[in-house]
């Protein structure tokens, strides 16, 4: 039975890392996948030569990586990016929707509620607790996913993540091969993302690894910046065979289950249909 699933994302390239896999997934099942993106991402980190654009260019950036995941429909939202916490952006000027993080929840929530009324969503996806690594939008995606599916009475409600035991081995393992002037303190990510025993879904996307690989391509703004290679310009090289296994499986959190091992289908809880 074809349903329909709305993933809630912080800004371009959000996707591309932590759901298109399992959007790909869907969508060559016959599934309708929704995207909605709430700022365009325009604080981020890019060449100084991109910088003047670099709002625009990652929206159509955001364009062509839905395509390539076979997304129905792309939902922008509107609102500044608020960058950093320790890099804050300035305000937006009058008349300019406020910074993700600076605008009431319940107003972005219902907005997104709207939506999932209209689309009859099944499935509304957001992010966990943390926000992944804590960027202000993503913890807001987190309170606003949330609130949207209580208010829009969606099904189920899942939350992109991923289990922090095994990002904090690669990243270790990554830190051992640099010298020590370039290793990151990995302090913060000892509280990034969700631990083992919180992570509820488990999906297999190995066999969807080109689209992933396209999809994050497409986000190219993201791949470089005047210091270097960033964390997608390399991913993106890296070969093949081993994109599969890095890149072959996405985790979900819902909230409130707890579960003797992890469910295999993104469906496996969503409560049956009603008919009528």
């Amino acid at each position: 039975m074809p349903r329909t699933v709305v993933f809630v994302h912080a800004h371009p390239d959000d996707e591309a890392l932590l759901t298109s896999g399992t959007m790909a997934a869907l969508a060559a099942h016959g599934h309708r996948v929704v995207l909605v993106v709430a700022t365009a991402g325009e604080a981020g980190l890019a060449a100084d030569g991109l910088r003047a654009d670099l709002g625009e260019r990652r929206l159509t950036e955001l364009h062509a990586s839905a395509d390539a995941l076979g997304v129905s429909r792309v939902e922008l939202l509107g609102y500044a990016d608020s960058g950093l916490a320790a890099d804050p952006t300035p305000p937006p000027p009058p008349g300019r929707r406020p910074r993700l993080a600076d605008a009431p929840v319940t107003e972005v929530a219902g907005r997104v509620a709207d939506l999932l009324r209209e689309e009859r969503a099944d499935v509304v996806v957001g992010y966990d607790a943390q926000g992944g690594y804590g960027h202000p939008d993503h913890v807001a995606v987190h309170h606003v996913a949330a609130a949207a599916q209580a208010m829009a009475g969606t099904p189920l409600l899942l939350e992109a993540t991923v289990p922090r035991a095994r990002l904090l081995a690669a990243a270790r393992q990554v830190n051992r091969l640099l010298p020590r002037s370039r290793q990151v303190d990995l302090t913060p990510w000892t509280r990034a993302y969700s631990a083992a025993a919180d992570v509820t879904h488990c999906i297999d996307v190995r066999r969807y690894a080109r689209s992933r690989r396209a999809s994050m391509r497409a986000h190219a703004s993201q791949a470089t910046a005047d210091s270097g290679a960033r964390t997608l310009g390399v991913f993106t090289r890296i070969p093949p065979p081993l994109f599969g296994a890095v890149f072959g499986r996405e985790w979900y959190r819902q909230p409130g289950l707890t579960v003797p091992r992890r469910h295999r289908s993104l469906f496996a809880t969503l409560p049956p249909r009603e008919l009528g």
